[in-house]
Formats: C-alpha cells, structure tokens, sequence
C-alpha cells in the first residue's frame, strides 16, 4: 500500500519563489526566512518521498470564476508552470502520478466527495512555492506530484471540518493503493494576511500561534472554526489555511512536530512552516 510519512503545513508567499528565482534567499530581508526552512529541507531528502500530494489554491491561473471547483484533482502526466502575468517560473515542469491520482479519485468520489478530475492543468505559485520551499533549485523535482486545488477565493469555500475529513479519506484511500509508495501530503496557504481593503497588510501573529498550536493537538478545534471567524482573525487571505486541514487529517491524530517555524514578515504576509509526522508513542485512547 501507500504510505503516509508526515505533512507539512507551509505558507506559499509568491515573493518566496520571486526570492528563490532572482538568487537572493542569502539577502538580509530573506535570509532568516530561508534558514527556518532548512529542517524542513533535511527531512524530505531524509524521507525521500515518491510523491507529493499537494494541497494548494489556484489564484485566478488555471482556473476562473467561469469554472470553481471546490475540489480539483490533477491526473495528468505532467503540469506546466503558470504564467501569472511576468511570464512561468523558471521551474522544472511538474511530474504527475497518474495511478495514484486516479485511485484517490475513485476512491473519494466513492465517499462521496464531489471531486472534479482535471486532465489538463496549469500550477501556479500556490504550488511551485512549496516545492521551492522544500526542494530549492533543483534541474527536476525528485518527487511526483498530484496537485489538490481547494477552492478559498469564490465563497462559499469549504468548511474547515469538511477538509479535516477530506484528509481522512486521502489516507484510506492510500492504504487501499496496491503499490508500496511513500507519499508526503502538503497543506499549503495562509497564514493571516489580507491584500486589499481598510484591512490591508493585516497581520495577527497572536492568533497564527494559538492556531498552530490547536492545529497540531486539537484538530478537530481549529477544524469546526467558521469561516468569519477565520476571516476575521486572519485576514480575507488568511482563510487559506483551511487547506493545512487536509494534510492534518491524513495523519494520525498524535503527531511529532518535527519541525516548527513562523516569521513576521514574508512580503505583506506572515509566513508559517510545520513537518509533522505519525506520533512514535502515541497517547493512549483515554487521554
């Protein structure tokens, strides 16, 4: 079967890739940033993961308020690099896993979650930003990739617990997979900022921590939130960190934090990173 070996939980700021494409992660202003990100890095090329499900939101790329999935599952081979208005990223093309995408598509249309399955598609920074983050500049990403676009820019986007149990499913559906695969599972997004309006620049470092703590030990806490009140908290883009709920829910409920970071700022944003892994011990059912 396939295998779940952690999650990781990152924000995917575009000025992070900007910083990765023009050379200058070594710069003052990036510099610590990028250092928080190396523990991250050592455990991946530790885990060697043989794909990469990547849970991100698409900004108006591929996708438009003509065509909004909730859910959109990537099968595809391959996917190009988006043109987000200053041409791709000069990033190696995304190689798909077909197989695997497919089985997680039957297997979560079968438990009744209403995913569009998308042939052909485009990724944009909300996925090639964590790749970046994970894997630097590599002349080919050493995983494959099967990208889980959730919906956070039209509303209604879904709900926190809806993704919780859309992990769930994720992980049932790769231990029913019959070959044996190492998968790493990525929630990507958030965490608070907002772009426009009186609230601009918005960030609340006090509610990302207490939200990052309950993440980890009370799931099902942050999961039942509701969407104004993470709005409110977070900013109007900050209600992509509903998305980390889907690699929470594909992991057990004790986690080992492997690794944690969060810096103020990164761009107009607050930047978040967490590697969580299947507690070793787990405590027991009467906690």
């Amino acid at each position: 079967m396939a295998k779940v070996v952690g999650g990781v939980g990152t924000s995917h700021v575009p000025a992070i890739g900007a910083a990765v494409d023009g050379g200058r992660t070594g710069d003052p202003y990036w510099k610590p940033v990028f250092d928080g990100m190396q523990a991250a890095r050592d455990w991946i090329a530790e885990v060697k993961p043989d794909v990469c499900i990547i849970v991100y939101n698409d900004h108006a790329s591929c996708f438009s308020l003509n065509l909004t999935p909730t859910f959109a599952l990537g099968v595809a081979e391959s996917f190009q690099p988006h043109d987000e208005g200053y041409g791709p990223r000069p990033v190696p093309v995304v190689r798909g896993a077909p197989d695997l995408a497919w089985h997680l598509a039957e297997q979560l249309i079968l438990s009744e979650f209403d995913i569009t399955i998308v042939s052909e598609m485009t990724v944009d920074h909300g996925l090639t930003v964590p790749l970046s983050v994970l894997f630097g500049q590599p002349a080919e990403w050493p995983c494959r990739v099967i990208p889980l676009c959730v919906n956070v820019i039209q509303y209604p986007p879904p709900t926190g617990n809806r993704c919780l149990n859309l992990g769930k499913a994720i992980r049932s559906a790769l231990e029913s997979f019959p070959e044996e695969l190492k998968v790493a599972v990525l929630g990507t997004g958030g965490l608070s900022h907002q772009l426009q309006g009186e609230r601009a620049g918005l960030i609340n470092v006090e509610f990302d921590n207490a939200w990052l703590d309950a993440f980890v030990d009370r799931p099902a806490t942050v999961a039942s939130m509701s969407h104004l009140e993470v709005l409110r908290e977070a900013g109007s883009e900050g209600l992509e960190c509903v998305m980390w709920l889907v690699m929470r829910g594909a992991l057990n409920e004790d986690v080992d934090v492997h690794h944690r970071f969060y810096h103020v700022p990164a761009s107009n944003t607050a930047y978040g990173l967490l590697v969580l892994e299947d507690a070793k011990n787990p405590a027991s059912p009467g906690r």
